[in-house]
């Protein structure tokens, strides 16, 4: 099948492009800014389990303590919100090596899968959460210091292996994105990124 060129990306079959990256570091601004260049369906996890705490007590709970939702839980919702139909961002997902290997065998022989690592220092979240604050926005807990440190450590000793075991799986591609400047030369280098791989 031949592929469509959208703002310079070749889509030749379905792509997942999948944003990680520590609190603050701009996943929810750049998933919207690419889906304002190519219709993607963007699967924010963190506002799926925000809408799912409004009913459920236990993921209530645990969010509000800074902690991760159990495996099975956050497993759920994603496979419910994935169609490998269309293309996807997958927005604050995965954030451990097991959800990582779940996506892998998953999807990896349905869909092109692209993560894309938006790379800042420790310091440069926790600012950009307190703008974030200080402008109206961000979450109920990011107003706390306590949680938004549990939540970078979780970042540092969860995630980045995570991170790191995708970087060397053969059948996905991997870029890693250096977004500490402007907002939008960082949209710029990461959709140079997609272009290149």
């Amino acid at each position: 099948m031949s592929g469509s060129l959208h703002c310079g990306i070749v889509l030749d079959m379905k792509k997942i492009i999948v944003l990680m990256g520590g609190q603050g570091v701009g996943k929810g601004t750049f998933a919207r800014m690419l889906c304002e260049t190519h219709p993607f369906k963007h699967i924010e996890t963190g506002a799926l389990l925000r809408e799912s705490a409004k009913t459920n007590t236990k993921i209530a709970d645990i969010m509000a303590r800074g902690e991760l939702v159990p495996e099975e839980d956050l497993l759920s919702l994603v496979s419910e919100n994935i169609n490998t139909d269309q293309d996807i961002i997958l927005d604050g997902f995965p954030r451990t090596t097991e959800q990582a290997k779940w996506l892998v065998n998953n999807y990896a022989d349905k869909a092109d899968i692209h993560v894309i690592y938006l790379d800042v220092p420790e310091e440069t979240m926790i600012q950009r959460i307190q703008k974030r604050i200080r402008e109206g926005g961000g979450r109920a807990d990011d107003a706390n210091i306590d949680t938004i440190k549990r939540r970078l450590n979780i970042f540092w000793t969860v995630t980045i292996p995570a991170i790191n075991w995708l970087k060397n799986v053969p059948n996905i591609k991997f870029s890693d994105v250096d977004v500490k400047g402007d907002v939008n030369d960082n949209i710029t280098m990461i959709i140079k990124a997609l272009e290149d791989k």
